[in-house]
């Protein structure tokens, strides 16, 4: 009776990690989209209302869903609270938020160069930057739905046939 538990808690435990590594991979292009309608909001922001920077992130993070919402709250914080550059600012607040978001290397240099850039130019040129990040972005998001695809199934597959073969060595 006690191995017939401790299988079951085996072949749980190596399930649930299975569905945790596979939530990585359903995050990332969820997130990557949440992006792309805040920078398509931050866009309408600037052009149209012309609105002020910090009041335009502190309205983004107010519509969106964690932990994109975290960066443009950060972002405006920093924008109010200290006397920083825009380039800073940006940078320090994607590098306080980035370990709890499901973004790779790519994206953070697609957002670090949009950072670099951004409060600097006029509404044109600044409407052309949020217009090249968005479509790095869509590449981006393009390739994680791939790898979601490819892998999502694939993982939580192995995370119960892991805890399957678990259990036959062990008894």
């Amino acid at each position: 009776m006690v191995k017939v538990i401790g299988a079951i808690f085996i072949l749980l435990s190596t399930s649930w990690a299975g569905f945790e590594a596979s939530k990585y991979l359903t995050e990332r292009p969820r997130q990557l989209r949440l992006l792309k309608v805040a920078l398509q909001a931050l866009e309408a922001e600037i052009m149209y209302s012309h609105t002020p920077l910090h009041e335009a992130s502190r309205k983004i993070s107010s519509q969106l869903q964690k932990p994109v919402s975290w960066l443009f709250e950060a972002f405006s914080k920093k924008l109010t609270e200290h006397d920083i550059t825009v380039k800073r600012a940006w940078e320090e607040s994607l590098n306080e938020v980035w370990k709890l978001t499901a973004f790779r290397s790519g994206e953070y240099e697609i957002l670090k160069q949009f950072g670099e850039n951004l409060g600097q130019h006029d509404l044109v040129t600044q409407q052309k930057h949020i217009f090249l990040a968005l479509k790095h972005l869509e590449r981006e998001e393009a390739e994680a739905l791939d790898k979601q695809q490819k892998y999502e199934k694939m993982t939580k597959s192995l995370g119960f046939l892991s805890g399957l073969l678990l259990i036959i060595l062990l008894l």
